[in-house]
Parts: structure tokens; C-alpha cells; sequence
């Protein structure tokens, strides 16, 4: 087994939806990767919080065994979003973003932590993503996220940073923006083309879609019965895949078609809750009765078939 280090927002969330509203509620890309990672290997957290950020979600991360030595709390207040999503919780507005100290910051990643071997880039400035890569010693394998904001605010710098990971997470609308093609096929072999040898296209309720090289693979997403906040899915989707190829040491193909279906698993677990509810009560144990569930879900193929395949 080996570590993990998350490096993204720290942030406290207010969410409108069917269910009402949750103000205040913890939130972040780098907390909902740092959970879902937690699950599978040792996991670090590198982010900045202001002076209003509670102990007690600290100490829910400590609780966790996340490493949050790297998180930085300064004077001021902590990133905020607001947004209210839909009733049927397909989409979402943007109510307001308040930066707060997540302005002015810039990753300091402790020396104990810059030997971790697995990296996720959480959804920051691609200058930011870049100078947490400056200061990691040989990692055996970097994931990055971004979003339209930068592809299209910041389209030097996210083609700079690409340029240096080994697999882009990336959501279908903006794999499409970012490639400037609507075919998914040519638009992964297109985001192939700018650096990452690995692209995994996440499709929400269709599930996932995995590209290295010629090879490619499809997920499916868990039928959950009963969705109650998407804040965070991506994120989660991200480290819970990141946990486990930290977990095997290892970036095969077929542990990579795992890791995204135990990516996916822990996606299904954030999305029954709201905020981290219900990531911070699942057991890692249900986390792989639900990966079994996938398996039941999918298979169709006998073993002639499989045999046949390999031949093929």
C-alpha cells in the first residue's frame, strides 16, 4: 500500500435544494477526495481555511486518519459557495462565490509530504496545479480536474499543467469545451493529444468512461434510488479511484478499470447524503459490498466469451 496527497478547496457550502437549505455546510474538492481516498490508503490534505473554520470539522478529517498537517488556517474567512440546484437536482446556479483566502493561496506542500507517491490536483488555478508540481519529488502518477472557468479564463496555463500529469478527470460537457469536438471518441484521443496518457470522462448518471491509448473502457453509474446533494460526486469520484491505485501501487490497465469503478462506488455514497453526511458514515466495508454490486450490475459475459475476447 502506498499514500495519496490531495491538494485543492477547503470551503464551506451553502446548498438550496428539494431537501431545503444547508448553510455553512463543509465542502471543498480537496475535503470530498481527501474522504473518498481515506477509504482504500493513507491520505494527505493540503488546502488553506480561514480563522472562522470549526475545529471540529478539522478534527472530523483527523478522525478520518487524513494527514492535515498541510492544511494552512490564516486570518480571514473561509471560501464560501452558495448555489441552489434544481428539483430534480439535474443543474444547478451559482448563487455567489466568495473567495475569501483562498485568494490569495498558494500551496506549501510540507517536505514529509512531497515523496507521496499518488497526486490529485484538485479543481484550482492551473498555475497553482503547476506549483504544487514544482514541489513534488518523482510521483508515480498525478491526476488533475479543471473545469470551464479555466478552459476558458486560463487556456495557456491548463495546457501547460496538462502537459505534466499522467490522467486528466474531466467532466463529458467540459471534455467536449476543452476539445472543441462533441464526438466523445475524438474528443478523448484530442485530450490524449495535449499530455495525460490517461483521460477518464465522467458522465454523472451514465456513469464513466476510461482512454489510455487505444484502449477504453465503460462504467456504469450505481443506480441510487434516492439522490439528495451531487455537491462533491466528481471530487469524490476522483479520490475514491486515486485511493485505490494508491492502495494496489500499481497503474495497470485492469487495476485502472477497477479504480474507477470503486471511484464510482464511493460517488454513490456522497450523493445519499448532503455535504459529507453521509461519506463521513459509510464504512469502508459497504464501499466494497457496493464495488461487488457493480460486478453483479455489469457482468453479462461467460467465460467462453472472455476466452474469446483475450483471442480477439
Amino acid at each position: 500500500m502506498s499514500s495519496l496527497l490531495v491538494v485543492g478547496s477547503v470551503a464551506r457550502d451553502t446548498i438550496h435544494n428539494n431537501q431545503g437549505t444547508h448553510p455553512y455546510v463543509l465542502g471543498g474538492s480537496a475535503v470530498f477526495a481527501s474522504l473518498a481516498g481515506s477509504f482504500f490508503a493513507p491520505t494527505r490534505l493540503v488546502g488553506v481555511v480561514g480563522s472562522d473554520f470549526p475545529d471540529h470539522e478539522v478534527q472530523l478529517l483527523r478522525d478520518k486518519d487524513i494527514d492535515v498537517s498541510g492544511l494552512e488556517v490564516v486570518d480571514g474567512q473561509t471560501f464560501h459557495w452558495e448555489g441552489r440546484y434544481s428539483d430534480d437536482l439535474t443543474s444547478r446556479e451559482t448563487i455567489t462565490t466568495e473567495l475569501n483566502v483562498f485568494a490569495d493561496f498558494h500551496p506549501k506542500i510540507p517536505d514529509a509530504h512531497r515523496d507521496t507517491p499518488y497526486v490529485m490536483l484538485g479543481n484550482i488555478h492551473p498555475s497553482l496545479q503547476i506549483e504544487v508540481l514544482e514541489q513534488i519529488r518523482e510521483p508515480k502518477l498525478v491526476i488533475a480536474d479543471t473545469m470551464n472557468f479555466w478552459i476558458d479564463g486560463t487556456p495557456k496555463e491548463l495546457r501547460a499543467m496538462m502537459a505534466r500529469i499522467d490522467l486528466l478527470v474531466i467532466n463529458e460537457e467540459e471534455a467536449r469545451q476543452l476539445a472543441d469536438e462533441h464526438n466523445i471518441i475524438l474528443t478523448a484521443r484530442k485530450l490524449l493529444s495535449m499530455g495525460p496518457r490517461i483521460v477518464v470522462i465522467k458522465r454523472g448518471e451514465y456513469g464513466a468512461l476510461l482512454f489510455e491509448g487505444t484502449d477504453v473502457f465503460s462504467a456504469p453509474a450505481y443506480p441510487v434510488d434516492k439522490v439528495l446533494d451531487p455537491t462533491g460526486a466528481g471530487d469524490s469520484f476522483a479520490g475514491g479511484m486515486l485511493g485505490y491505485i494508491a492502495r494496489q501501487d500499481r497503474t495497470d490497465a485492469a487495476t485502472l478499470r477497477r479504480a474507477v469503478v470503486y471511484g464510482s462506488a464511493v460517488a454513490s455514497y456522497c450523493v445519499e447524503g448532503v455535504s459529507v453526511k453521509k461519506l463521513v458514515s459509510v464504512t469502508a466495508s459497504q464501499v466494497e459490498d457496493r464495488y461487488l454490486d457493480f460486478a453483479r450490475l455489469a457482468h453479462f459475459a461467460t467465460d467462453d466469451d472472455l476466452a474469446r475476447a483475450a483471442e480477439g
